[in-house]
């Protein structure tokens, strides 16, 4: 049976296209402000021409102080504006970053629930585009303003101007050549710093593998051969980026140079005037400095260009949820009308027409063999992972459609690797919430019965988490998770393998949290290869490759299951599935 995949509901336009176009107006305000100050520009090269060629052969010193208070007047408005310019440039980084940093987050948390890998590098990129916005941006708005100062200089004298006009050409063509030689070198050298930087960030979320596995002195020998062609690529693209930016230093030297020495050529024959000469020199080395800027933040500009195209990327391969007005509360009456899934990136099918109906208060236990598509089941329950066919619906409603607000209160996960954030343990048991509500953190506590060992902790409920909680064991973690799933009495309630990580008297607590969670009606999902956490379960469905084999009453399940008689007895449950679960599933037709 093939599958038809639904297209993803039409989203917004792309939030970085869409911030980068809001920006227009900071734009227009620099180019304004561009035009200004680099007009002021002149008046250094224009005071040096009427100092040489008025004050000098007139000896009037009324005139070179009116001369000097205007040029001081117009310096003092131009360092105002360039001020004003910078000004606005940081502000433009900073909007862009408190703009475009949730919803790159947010691309990044679906890129990962999409099943791609995924991690912070986005907001390094956003990092990149703000600097590029802050500094480099200068250099390309001041480009434009070069040939003015050419013409001033060709009113000097044709000469000059033409002069000037063929040295610019030269350094426009050493920045060709940069980009031709450097580019393809430094994307790639950013590139490959990307996924280094990445499998770093694995190597140190692995630690304790590593260490007790002796995989530490193998990785870092893998990491140095990458990490070898990143620097001899960034290296190559440095020593090209250097050589430029030395023969652009050296061209713009020698240009000033020759103008001085043509300047006073015409001088000598009365075609120019000291005061010409040396106002040429000025406006020379004003035109060819936003070229010998652009060279200078040539690689900045790469790194930026190639960030933004990551940025992109990740927007476009993003599905977008639609979310739609709030919805009525749900009782918790969950159906799975032939749910199929199978990866974006294409593959076999993981979920094969999974189709059933829980009420309120009924708890289904799901069980099968590893690769059978429990987990897979269990994210498409909780609308992590949206069905490639079929649907998910609580109380009538896809899974999806509740608003994210809503959903966070109708819905209870425990996933199988259980993490917790960087905040106290009130906070995440409250789901992050800024101020949550003590006795709704207590209660939801004391169900999973973890209040006791929370009081213990250094601060008790105020106690801070580190990454991961990893001041804590793996038991601690999975029943705080407990009670974060369990937090404000959710409609329905998925706990994936929650007993991995238990002792008998924490299965006892789990099984006492379940029947609690019965008792407010909440419909109830979980995830088990043992028995012994199977008491308040009303109905079993065994999966298998993907399909569901077996859905039916508990003891009726367990019976089918069995290879011998049936057994009432507790012992005898956790023989039959609790201690070869793979066995028995497996021969499951």
């Amino acid at each position: 049976m093939g599958l038809r995949v639904s297209p993803p509901h039409p989203g917004p336009p792309d939030p970085l296209q869409a911030a980068l176009r809001q920006c227009r107006t900071g734009l227009f305000y620099l180019i304004a402000f561009g035009f200004v100050i680099n007009g002021l520009f002149l008046v250094a090269p224009l005071y040096m021409l009427q100092v040489f060629d008025r004050v000098l052969a007139s000896q009037r010193v009324e005139t070179l102080l009116l001369l000097t208070v205007i040029a001081g007047f117009a310096l003092l408005i131009m360092g105002l504006l360039e001020t004003v310019r910078g000004r606005i440039q940081t502000r433009m980084s900073v909007w862009l970053d408190k703009t475009l940093s949730g919803p790159l987050i947010a691309a990044s948390v679906g890129t990962a629930l999409a099943g791609h890998y995924a991690n912070a590098q986005a907001l390094r990129d956003l990092g990149t585009v703000r600097s590029f916005v802050s500094s480099g941006l200068k250099a390309l708005l001041d480009l434009p303003w070069s040939p003015l100062f050419i013409v001033v200089l060709w009113l000097l004298h044709p000469s000059l101007g033409w002069f000037a006009a063929g040295f610019a050409v030269v350094l426009m063509a050493l920045a060709v050549v940069n980009e031709l030689v450097a580019r393809k070198p430094a994307q790639e050298a950013n590139a490959e710093r990307v996924v280094n930087e990445n499998l770093v960030e694995q190597a140190i979320r692995n630690a304790d593998v590593l260490q007790a596995m002796g995989i530490m002195p193998r990785f870092l020998s893998n990491w140095h051969d990458r990490h070898a062609g990143v620097v001899r690529r960034d290296l190559f693209a440095g020593d090209c980026h250097a050589i430029m930016v030395g023969a652009t230093r050296f061209v713009r030297m020698l240009a000033q140079v020759g103008v001085l020495g043509l300047g006073a050529y015409f001088v000598i024959h009365g075609e120019l005037t000291a005061g010409g000469m040396v106002a040429g020199s000025i406006l020379l080395g004003r035109a060819l400095a936003p070229i010998e800027q652009v060279i200078g933040a040539w690689r900045g500009m790469l790194a930026a260009r190639a960030a933004r195209s990551r940025l992109k990327r990740l927007f476009a391969t993003t599905e977008v949820r639609d979310r739609p007005l709030q919805l009525p509360a749900p009782k918790g009456v969950l159906v799975c009308d032939g749910v199929w899934y199978a990866p974006s990136q294409g593959g076999a099918p993981i979920l094969k027409n999974i189709a059933f109906r829980l009420e309120p208060g009924e708890v289904l236990a799901l069980m099968g063999p590893s690769a059978s598509g429990k987990t897979t089941l269990c994210r498409t329950l909780v609308g992590s992972w949206l069905p490639t066919k079929g649907f998910v619906r609580l109380d009538g409603a896809q899974i999806d459609r509740f608003t994210a607000g809503d959903q966070g209160r109708h819905v209870g996960y425990l996933p199988q690797d259980v993490e917790l954030f960087a905040a106290t343990v009130s906070e995440n048991i409250a789901r992050l919430a800024p101020n949550p509500d003590p006795a709704l953190v207590v209660a939801a506590a004391e169900v999973a019965d973890v209040h006791e060992m929370i009081l213990s902790l250094p601060q008790g409920y105020d106690t801070l988490l580190g990454r991961d909680g990893t001041m804590l064991s793996g038991g601690q973690r999975q029943r705080i998770g407990l009670a974060r799933a369990l937090f404000d009495r959710p409609r329905l309630i998925v706990l994936d393998e929650p007993n991995s990580n238990l002792d008998s008297a924490g299965e006892a607590a789990l099984v006492a949290a379940i029947e609690a969670a019965k008792m407010w009606s909440s419909t109830i999902v979980l995830v088990t290869h043992g028995t012994r956490v199977l008491r308040p379960v009303d109905r079993i469905m065994v999966l298998k490759d993907g399909q569901q084999r077996m859905l039916g009453p508990r003891d009726e399940v367990l019976q089918a299951l069995r290879p011998g008689p049936v057994l009432i007895g507790k012992s005898n449950q956790d023989k039959a599935i609790g201690g070869s679960p793979h066995t028995v599933l497996g021969a499951v037709p």
